[in-house]
């Protein structure tokens, strides 16, 4: 089964991180939280926002970069407003890691200038500052899946009083 890892570095805003829980639960997605985080896992905003999805979560916490790097290999691909390459241009391998800095900061400088050919960007006006985190996870997850065929994912929906068929 192709595995997908979503990383949150330092999330201040705890509904960004329960909508982003709620994106992985869906996707079957591993969510890393990387501290300090702006909130505490308890938050009421961070439950509501993810409400019914959180026993289809599968969800790590570390205290802190240094500690997330020691216990995972990668490969990571950074998203960053700063990035030279088109998320869409990159073919993302099974085990992959998205990691996401901070919604006031995003990711370290430093870390980018260290990884130059996996740090990508959501095109969008050079005016605009950027999108909001749990929309930039969301469209990120969905292109690695995308690329992947959507593994384990049901690509057809049903309707509830009514059956499709019916209506051809």
């Amino acid at each position: 089964m192709a595995e997908l890892n979503i990383v949150l570095v330092e999330p201040q805003i705890p509904q960004n991180t329960g909508n982003i829980a709620r994106t992985c639960a869906a996707t079957n997605a591993r969510l890393h939280l990387v501290g300090p985080l702006g909130f505490q896992i308890d938050d009421k905003k961070l439950k509501r926002a993810g409400l019914d999805y959180w026993h289809l979560l599968d969800i790590r916490h570390y205290d802190g970069w240094a500690d997330f790097a020691a216990q995972n290999e990668g490969p990571f691909y950074y998203f960053t407003t700063k990035g030279q390459a088109v998320h869409s241009d990159v073919a993302y391998p099974d085990g992959c890691y998205l990691v996401f800095g901070r919604e006031d900061a995003g990711l370290p400088e430093e870390l980018l200038f260290a990884h130059p050919d996996t740090c990508v960007r959501l095109p969008m006006l050079a005016a605009a500052r950027s999108l909001n985190l749990s929309n930039t996870v969301a469209i990120g997850v969905y292109e690695v899946l995308r690329q992947w065929g959507y593994p384990t994912l049901h690509s057809q929906g049903k309707l509830t009083r009514y059956n499709w068929e019916d209506a051809r």
